[in-house]
């Protein structure tokens, strides 16, 4: 059994800058993030793999990074140029899928949820 403890969100304006941390009980291969806002599903934000492989969806891209310490079991979403739309619970996972460089599936642990509020 995979534990994830995420960290490092918050409340924020417009244009501001967080950085979530997840750090994982063990080494899995694929870990990402994935959001979901008020009354909608959830939706992949980004995935990485112990190689350093990284696939992140159209609406953040060149705003939010992933990245991974292998030998701290963590990965780490920065999220820059907030906009209220990022505003969502932010869900940590573990043991996705990854096909030909895509992120193409969660996998069956899940972090408890951090929340991201970007507002004025």
């Amino acid at each position: 059994q995979v534990q994830l403890v995420e960290s490092g969100g918050g409340s924020v304006q417009p244009g501001g800058s967080l950085r979530l941390s997840c750090a994982a009980s063990g080494n899995i291969n694929v870990m990402g993030w994935y959001r979901q806002g008020p009354g909608l599903q959830r939706e992949l934000v980004a995935g990485v793999t112990s190689r350093g492989s990284t696939d992140v969806a159209d609406s953040v891209k060149g705003r939010f990074t992933i990245s991974r310490d292998n030998a701290k079991n963590t990965v780490y979403l920065q999220m820059n140029s907030l906009k209220p739309e990022d505003t969502a619970v932010y869900y940590c996972n573990a043991g996705g899928l990854f096909v030909n460089g895509k992120y193409q599936r969660p996998g069956g642990y899940w972090g408890q949820g951090t929340q991201v509020t970007v507002s004025s």
